[in-house]
C-alpha cells in the first residue's frame, strides 16, 4: 500500500501486513517481517523539507522501538537532511526503511565530497554548526558514507531497542 504524505514529494510505502488488514502481525502471510519505508525528494536549498521530513518521520515510527528511540531518529535525520541541503547546492534523495529489527535512514545527495565529521572542541566555537556528524556518531548504532552514482549516501542505523 502506498500514500501520500504531507509534503513536497514524499511517499510512504507500507507492506506490513498489520497496517492492512489491521491486525498485530506484522508479516506478509507468509511468516516474514515486512518493512515499511519512507521515501521523500527534498528540493535544492529547501530547508522546509526538515520540518516536513520529521513529521513524515514519526508518522512511519508511530509503533516503533523504544520510546526514546523515535525521538533519536528524529534528530539524525534531521541532521542528516540539514547537512545535504546546506552542504550541497543540489536535490537530495531520503529513504528511511523501518523493519522489526531496526530503522536504516540513508540521504543521497549529488556531490561526490565526503563529509568531515569535526571534533567537539572544533565544534565548539562554531555556534550551531558542525555537531550534526558528532551527535549522528555518537547516537546511531551504525552509521557511513558510501560513493553513490553521482555523490554519496550518509546513512545511520538505529536497532529497535538500544543496544
Amino acid at each position: 500500500m502506498k500514500r501520500q504524505a504531507r509534503g513536497s514529494g514524499s511517499t510512504i510505502a507500507d507492506t506490513s501486513a498489520a497496517t492492512r488488514t489491521g491486525e498485530d502481525k506484522a508479516d506478509g502471510g507468509d511468516g516474514r517481517p515486512q518493512a515499511s519505508q519512507l521515501r521523500r525528494r527534498l528540493g535544492r536549498a529547501d530547508l522546509r523539507a526538515v520540518p516536513e521530513t520529521r513529521r513524515a518521520l514519526r508518522e512511519l515510527l508511530r509503533h516503533w522501538g523504544k520510546p526514546g528511540r523515535s525521538d533519536i531518529a528524529e534528530l539524525l535525520t534531521s541532521e542528516l537532511v540539514t547537512n545535504a541541503l546546506v552542504h550541497t547546492d543540489h536535490d537530495a534523495v531520503l529513504t528511511a526503511t523501518v523493519g522489526p529489527a531496526g530503522l536504516r535512514v540513508e540521504v543521497r545527495d549529488f556531490v561526490a565530497r565526503r563529509p568531515q565529521p569535526r571534533t567537539l572542541a572544533a565544534a565548539a566555537g562554531d555556534g550551531t554548526h558542525g555537531r550534526g556528524l558528532i551527535l549522528v556518531q555518537s547516537l546511531a548504532d551504525a552509521w557511513g558514507v558510501r560513493a553513490h552514482g553521482v555523490g554519496k549516501v550518509v546513512w545511520f542505523e538505529l536497532a529497535a531497542v538500544a543496544a
